[in-house]
């Protein structure tokens, strides 16, 4: 007599498959920490590269005004930056100084050489750096309750800018002729995440030669 078996399709998983797919969602379900940070520390790490641009473009701007409101001549027959005559060195003849290139287009003192003060105050008519002192909102949250905003961003942040008289020494601080601009990017918190600064002298600008054309 000749006894067959028969083999059945199995429906169902074997024991080995069965402890593979545990530890496969196990390890998942591990590392899912581990991602999380690695995600939020990149969006901080892009927040804070977006910061240091946000400074650096506040202080480019700030640099692009006039040293101070008493840098034109009052008479308004130049737009240029003058030489403010903080140390008594301008001669009231020549509006040079020494250092001075004697020539056309070059660097001069105002034609009033009695200014010899800087204004700390903000001038709606001539933007100077004093304009730039301030502070607004850089990357605003746009829930409005800092939850993340459709921008990835956690929270907002707001740049201060600050104008003070450089002091690199006492010749320095008493004349008061380099103004330097600070740029800080804070968190909702007050904490600094970014803090840039620059320097910007009172040295006047030169003009520049216009061509003409036949």
């Amino acid at each position: 007599m000749v006894r067959t078996t028969q083999l059945y399709n199995r429906l169902a998983f074997s024991l080995i498959e069965v402890v593979f797919t545990i530890v496969v969602v196990g390890v998942i379900i591990m590392s899912l920490p581990s991602m999380t940070s690695v995600s939020s520390k990149s969006i901080e790490n892009s927040l804070v590269q977006e910061a240091i641009f946000a400074a650096s473009a506040e202080l480019n701007q700030a640099t692009s005004y006039y040293w101070d409101r008493n840098s034109l001549d009052v008479n308004g027959t130049s737009s240029l930056s003058k030489v403010i005559n903080l140390n008594n060195d301008c001669n009231a003849t020549t509006k040079l100084r020494p250092g001075h290139i004697n020539q056309a287009k070059h660097r001069t003192c105002l034609n009033d050489t009695s200014i010899t003060t800087t204004a700390d105050t903000n001038d709606t008519t001539v933007q100077n750096l004093n304009n730039a002192v301030g502070s607004s909102d850089t990357f605003e949250d746009t829930t409005g309750t800092f939850a993340v905003s459709a921008e990835g961003y956690k929270e907002a942040l707001t740049t201060d800018v600050s104008i003070s008289f450089a002091d690199f020494g006492a010749a320095t601080a008493l004349n008061k002729n380099i103004k330097k601009i600070t740029a800080t990017i804070k968190d909702s918190q007050g904490n600094d995440i970014v803090v840039l600064s620059t320097y910007s002298a009172n040295i006047g600008e030169v003009d520049y030669e216009i061509r003409s054309y036949q």
